[in-house]
């Protein structure tokens, strides 16, 4: 078989070939088909040594090797090219197929930018016309730019800014004068979906002048302002109180009692979801501690209490409560109300809603820290067992603030229960003891002492059992066994012996 080994000069010229059509085409990439390149790497490899077949069927003739030729390291016996050279024609035919392949990556690339920038100017333009038609004099165009307006920025965060710094704020807010109902309902929702998510836009719209343009709409109405626009405005002011900044400016303009009409009229005008907007505006803005006179100056504070017991609102009720119990004026407000204390012990026994658990006990620990006169009340009315249940099956938190409330209302029995005992035993004249020693007063301490502790003792121990009894009925009813239910002899022996420090709960 005759040997083939390529000249340099031929590897040269082929590497030169396809280096000048590689310059030549480069624009579009063209390389040697999968073919043609078998076939240069078969052509190179060929002059690989081959072995003479003629004597395969003799196994025992063995070819004596003749001279052995003097190697040369610079030759690669393979393809008889040096490794350098066939080194860079590897690399070459490498690069010019990962250029092919990363010139049509950067020309996808380049396509979807120049395909995004043209999305961005086609949207930039829409809203720039919504913007124009804000500033025109026909009323029929600026209601159309309200509702281009309400209709970019529902869902785009990007527009909302872009809006605003194209100047839709000022317009839409002169549109709050407008006669036209429908005109202003799309006014006020673009204003509101403007400041979806978006601070500077809250501040901006506020300081444009909305709150006092829609609390100017509602007093020109004389009550009998639209639905639809009444539920409006009070999405507006829940997302604008939202904001730290404002919650002043919205508490003094007058809102507030605005928000209160909307809530108390609410079986009649307004919807569900008009009650809850009102209820979390109230919130937002009793968050700020100089909004709470304006809230106390209301009597929402009755109306409140009244509705607690509807579990729809009752957690932003006691939300708002919690706010207003910060400062005095609020605590003698809620104090004032006859069925405040009583509705907030009945909120304890929820036990389906840790989160009014908590707030009620918050409140009830504020004011129970703050007044004598809630304590005394509060011990009046048994919120011993209620506490104490709720420092057994309650959450976290709402134990931790029982437990504060039962220490303050122990702090406050024990002294009154010495205050008693002193009393009864003064109540007749009596002289002091002619003869006698220290030792004798010092008994007269202890027995005191005694008939206190076992006083105490006894109370707790009736608050367990009461506890423990109210447990085993609502174990009893979760478990679907009869009503009733009558614990062993046993059960009730362990339930006298018990102890706060060795229930098994």
């Amino acid at each position: 078989m005759a040997k083939c080994h390529p000249s340099r000069n031929d590897v040269g010229s082929l590497i030169l070939n396809h280096q000048s059509s590689h310059n030549h085409n480069h624009h579009y990439c063209r390389i040697w088909s999968s073919f043609s390149f078998r076939k240069l790497l078969a052509t190179v490899s060929c002059g690989g040594s081959s072995i003479s077949t003629k004597n395969k069927s003799s196994k025992t003739h063995i070819k004596k090797p003749g001279p052995k030729p003097e190697p040369n390291p610079k030759l690669n016996p393979t393809n008889g090219l040096t490794r350098p050279e066939y080194g860079k024609l590897v690399d070459l035919l490498n690069l010019s197929s990962s250029s092919c392949s990363s010139g049509r990556r950067e020309k996808v690339e380049v396509e979807k930018d120049l395909e995004e920038v043209r999305r961005k100017e086609v949207r930039l333009e829409e809203l720039r016309e919504a913007v124009r038609l804000l500033s025109e004099n026909n009323e029929g165009e600026r209601e159309n730019g309200a509702k281009k307006v309400r209709s970019l920025a529902k869902e785009d965060s990007e527009a909302r800014s872009t809006l605003a710094m194209l100047g839709a704020i000022p317009p839409l807010v002169a549109l709050l004068d407008h006669r036209n109902d429908e005109c202003l309902i799309q006014a006020l929702y673009a204003l509101l979906n403007l400041g979806i998510g978006n601070d500077l836009n809250k501040s901006a719209i506020v300081q444009a002048g909305a709150v006092h343009m829609m609390l100017k709409k509602i007093e020109s109405s004389n009550g009998s302002l639209q639905a639809s626009v009444s539920e409006a405005i009070v999405a507006n002011f829940l997302a604008l109180s939202a904001l730290d900044s404002n919650k002043p400016i919205i508490g003094t303009s007058g809102a507030i009692p605005f928000l209160v009409s909307v809530l108390e009229e609410l079986e009649k005008k307004t919807s569900l979801q008009a009650r809850q907007d009102s209820l979390r505006a109230l919130y937002n803005l009793s968050i700020s501690p100089s909004n709470v006179a304006y809230i106390l100056e209301t009597k929402v504070i009755h109306y409140l209490i009244s509705i607690l017991g509807d579990m729809e609102v009752s957690e932003r009720i006691l939300s708002i409560l919690s706010n207003v119990v910060s400062t005095s004026e609020g605590r003698r407000a809620i104090s004032g109300v006859p069925d405040a204390l009583p509705a907030l012990m009945d909120v304890l026994n929820w036990t389906d809603s840790p989160g009014c658990q908590e707030k009620a006990s918050y409140v009830l620990m504020v004011m129970a820290h703050k007044s004598y006169r809630d304590r005394q009340t509060m011990i009046e009315l048994g919120i011993g067992s209620a506490l104490l249940e709720l420092t057994l099956l309650g959450s976290t938190l709402a134990q931790k603030r029982a437990s504060r409330i039962l220490e303050c209302l122990r702090m406050d029995k024990g002294k009154q229960i010495s205050r008693s005992f002193v009393t009864g035993k003064t109540s007749a004249p009596v002289s002091a003891p002619i003869y006698g020693s220290s030792s004798s007063t010092a008994n007269l301490n202890k027995e005191e002492d005694d008939i206190m502790m076992s006083e105490e003792k006894m109370a707790v121990k009736n608050l367990v059992q009461q506890s423990l009894q109210n447990n085993m009925k609502r174990i009893a009813k979760r478990a679907n066994l009869a009503q009733d239910f009558v614990p062993s002899e046993h059960l009730k022996s362990l339930t006298t012996s018990s102890t706060s420090k060795s229930l098994p709960f």
